[in-house]
């Protein structure tokens, strides 16, 4: 097979329709359009959900239902495999976080650590949250969580 060879296949692709080109095209003079009027003209219509001045029925139908996401508890999320950058022994908190660069700010509820990744070195970690594959991998690697209230 060579490149010159390829070809799409049958009924793939699909000529455009070339208005405008003469009354013996089929498609000439008005273009398709019509005879006067707002559609007829460049840029003519009307936007959409116009209902000719009636009000729409997006605004005649009242709101429905509730949204709980106004009082969803949002938490900094760290995983334990970004946390290998701290020294043996270290102790991990949100302003060690912050030093480090693992996170840009603090979320109004706090952090929350998560158990993607590995951890070798055993670190004393604090936080509002953990995950429980995260106190896992953190004890398993000789370290102590603190869960702050």
């Amino acid at each position: 097979m060579y490149i010159h060879d390829l070809e799409n296949a049958p009924g793939e692709k699909k000529s455009i329709k070339r208005v405008g080109r003469g009354i013996g095209s089929g498609t000439g003079k008005t273009s398709t359009r019509g005879h006067k009027g707002q559609w007829a003209r460049t840029g003519g219509g009307v936007r959409p959900n116009f209902e000719g001045g009636q009000m729409p029925l997006t605004r005649r139908v009242p709101k429905r239902g509730f949204n709980n996401a106004q009082f969803a508890h949002v938490y900094s999320e760290v995983n334990v495999g970004s946390l290998e950058i701290f020294e043996n022994g270290a102790e991990v908190d949100a302003i060690a976080l912050l030093e480090a660069g693992i996170l840009s700010k603090i979320q109004p509820y706090g952090i929350k650590i998560l158990g993607n990744g590995e951890l070798t070195k055993s670190l004393t970690v604090k936080a509002e949250k953990f995950s429980a594959s995260a106190v896992e991998k953190i004890e398993k690697a000789g370290g102590k969580v603190e869960v702050i209230e």
